[in-house]
């Protein structure tokens, strides 16, 4: 599935870390926006919300070093969640730190750094792909990359794969043993209010725990991935636990400890007019990748080095007009053709999520499992309204 020409472009990125920089929305961009929607791109992103833009920040600069690991035959077999009554911070606190760790990527020039949270004992490591995306042309690093551990041990890091639609990544921590894996919760029992903690460590400030609620569930994020292949958007939870540059791949935690979310994305506003900095940390807008789709992903990436998402087989845009995603091209032999979708038929509902945009459908047919089944409600091109139960394709070789 992509977007209809001239929808949601992406822009050319900067290779300068985002806080450094605010981000200008053309006047065209502004009129496409529906509220919420949460454009990434690259190192740059732009936050739409009303009539007030932002630049929405990633929280580590893109990381130009490393090498691919081949290796995917390590099993990876994720903890169960704690299921006894809520801990208090400070407990919280000390339960998931150890499965926390610091990620630093030298490229021989200057080094940048994100977070990640150890899955196995081994040392499989899941974390952000905006954190090692340029690692994954299989290039060996040119200086160093480095996994720092909550107790201060050090070990080398070899990428194993990436998924650019879902923005993450695994890797492998060297010759370690005997790690503490995080406990993995879900994301499907979140509710808004709930109180979370986010680790990580912002600035290289390694062990650093912020604590808030969910303020919100299902915003609509698009990373940034190459501007030759289709645009992708996923749903993400926001948090006031504050997040800053360096938490990317980090864990938010529910007060059980358990994992429902990879720390990925904080709104920041612009600096002084061409004075291109922000003079400000986190202002309560941040998000996480919910735990259930990223650990699917993490799993298929460790089992495969590759991950699949649902496919639908069409094309979609935003309409100013229209409440939905309008359909501007069907695939032969897809599961849109087959639910009956037309050039110009209006997408309105997936299951029980409301589609307003062409974004929005993209999202909640990237967020399913291939195989899984879906109810669409769309209004046909004839204007009538219609229903249809359909299985989603893979996207993998598309």
């Amino acid at each position: 599935m992509s977007f209809g020409d001239g929808c949601y472009c992406l822009m050319p990125t900067s290779g300068r870390h985002p806080s450094h920089r605010a981000v200008r929305v053309s006047a065209r961009r502004k009129r496409l926006a529906r509220g919420g929607l949460l454009i990434l791109r690259g190192v740059e992103v732009a936050l739409f919300v009303a009539t007030i833009v932002a630049a929405v920040a990633l929280l580590a600069h893109p990381l130009a070093v490393g090498r691919s690991s081949q290796d995917y035959s390590s099993a990876m077999t994720l903890p169960g969640p704690y299921s006894s009554g809520a801990f208090s911070v400070e407990e919280v606190a000390a339960k998931v730190l150890p499965s926390v760790v610091t990620l630093e990527v030298n490229d021989g020039n200057r080094s940048q750094l994100g977070s990640g949270v150890i899955l196995t004992a081994d040392g499989l490591i899941m974390t952000n792909n905006h954190v090692l995306a340029p690692i994954g042309d299989g290039r060996r690093p040119p200086a160093g990359t480095a996994v720092t551990l909550n107790d201060g041990r050090t070990a080398a890091f070899d990428l194993i794969a990436t998924d650019p639609k879902s923005d993450i990544a695994i890797g492998r921590a060297r010759d370690v043993s005997g790690l503490t894996p995080i406990s993995v919760g879900s994301s499907a029992k979140l509710r808004v209010g709930q109180p979370v903690a986010a680790v990580g460590s912002p600035l290289g400030l390694r062990g650093t725990v912020t604590a808030g609620i969910v303020s919100a569930l299902n915003r609509l994020i698009r990373p940034a991935i190459d501007p030759d292949r289709p645009l992708s958007a996923y749903y993400a939870i926001q948090t006031d636990a504050a997040i800053n540059p360096g938490n990317s791949g980090g864990a938010l935690v529910d007060m059980n400890g358990a994992l429902v979310g990879i720390n990925a994305a904080e709104a920041v506003l612009p600096g002084a007019e061409g004075a291109g900095i922000t003079a400000h940390g986190s202002i309560g807008l941040n998000y996480a990748i919910p735990v259930d789709h990223a650990t699917r992903i993490a799993a298929e990436l460790a089992a495969t080095g590759r991950a699949s998402h649902g496919w639908l087989g069409v094309q979609a845009t935003g309409d100013a007009g229209v409440r939905g995603a309008r359909i501007t091209g069907v695939d032969a032999g897809s599961p849109g053709a087959a639910a009956g979708l037309t050039v110009d038929a209006v997408v309105t509902k997936v299951d029980d999520q409301i589609i307003d945009s062409g974004a929005t459908l993209v999202a909640a047919v990237q967020s399913r499992e291939p195989g899984a089944e879906v109810t669409l409600a769309f209004v046909h091109s004839s204007g009538l309204p219609m229903t249809a139960r359909v299985t989603l394709g893979t996207d993998q070789g598309r």
